[in-house]
């Protein structure tokens, strides 16, 4: 059988092409185009082809190998909206599929952990204002007016006549919890803290 006979005979074959399961279209995609499939052996026949054939024959040999490329996509198709069918899907009456959950951020889930470690010991959860005033932020815990943790460059201060900033630690929740609570106190602050750091890989404005 002549080159050109086998394309004809393959391009037949690729057009009546059937499968009805997921097994059936990868016996076809290994016979016609995997390594040792039909298509790739008349790629090899075409080596010896002389040099003023080549050329239409390899339009012919790639034409064929698309429409066989082509032909297992519709078999793929084919297949995956039977089983679709076949599971019920396409019923409407059949309840609606459940959209995935998400989950926690990942610096949700290690605070939660942390939270869990504490409070095994007895600690209670504290929480304060993420806005600060100078007090609570740094008088009551004895940062100096001349601290350097005062100055611009480090602490981000609110445009208002009452130095209030956005808070440097959660030291000033633990200010908060002494100032109403009596001793013996066990307490833990997670959150959201801010400093005047450049923004690079390592650090950030805003952390835990």
């Amino acid at each position: 059988m002549s080159l050109k006979e086998r394309i004809e005979a393959l391009e037949a074959e690729v057009a009546a092409a059937a499968a009805s399961t997921a097994e059936e279209v990868e016996r076809f995609r290994i016979a016609m185009l995997g390594r040792n499939g039909s298509i790739p052996a008349l790629f090899d026949v075409f080596k010896g082809v002389p040099s003023e054939e080549k050329r239409a024959f390899g339009q012919r040999l790639n034409q064929l190998k698309q429409a066989a490329q082509q032909r297992l996509e519709e078999l793929k198709r084919g297949t995956t909206a039977e089983a679709t069918e076949g599971a019920g899907l396409d019923d409407p009456t059949r309840p609606a599929l459940r959209e995935p959950i998400g989950g926690l951020h990942p610096i949700s889930l290690v605070r939660d952990r942390i939270v869990d470690v504490f409070a095994r010991m007895g600690y209670s959860v504290s929480h304060g204002p993420e806005v600060e005033d100078d007090h609570h932020n740094f008088g009551a815990l004895n940062f100096p007016p001349d601290h350097p943790a005062r100055d611009m460059q480090d602490t981000f201060f609110v445009d208002d006549a009452g130095g209030n900033s956005l808070r440097t630690h959660t030291s000033s929740v633990q200010v908060r919890v002494m100032e109403s609570s009596t001793p013996p106190i066990r307490t833990v602050s997670p959150g959201r803290v801010y400093r005047n750091e450049a923004i690079s890989a390592r650090a950030h404005c805003m952390f835990h």
